[in-house]
């Protein structure tokens, strides 16, 4: 018997500017979500998670955990870490519901967008930017 031919998996040949917009507003949920701040805190912040313990009421007090940063995760990264499974708890709702109408909006906005937008890569973007950026 003959083997059949695998297909192949087809990669886009342009890159398109909406996609990478849509891809960043769900990189933003979720690091507003899980580490407190956007992704240009996340990456930039300053280290200043601490946790100290207080004998008078016997328990640990965090001050820092509002914004965590990749300088955090480094410094402690066993309280970042609690910190951020957290917070992920406390913001899996909204979370979720960013996620979904981020969705349906670009969904929506594509559709209602199309004849514009295929204006704007035929006219402007091919001529400037080549075929393989497109809006």
């Amino acid at each position: 018997m003959a083997r059949r031919k695998t297909t192949r998996t087809r990669r886009r040949k342009s890159f398109k500017l909406l996609n990478a917009l849509e891809s960043l507003t769900y990189a933003e949920i979720l690091s507003r979500g899980v580490a407190g701040t956007g992704i240009a805190g996340f990456i930039s912040g300053s280290g200043d998670l601490t946790s100290t313990f207080i004998e008078s009421s016997q328990s640990y007090e965090t001050s820092g955990a509002d914004a965590i940063s990749l300088s955090d995760i480094v410094q402690s990264p066993g309280l970042a870490t609690s910190t951020m499974a957290m917070n992920l708890q406390k913001n899996i709702i909204p979370m979720a519901v960013g996620a979904a109408t981020t969705a349906v909006t670009f969904n929506v906005g594509k559709r209602l967008l199309r004849r514009p937008i295929n204006n704007i890569n035929n006219n402007l973007m091919r001529p400037l930017l080549g075929s393989g950026i497109k809006l």
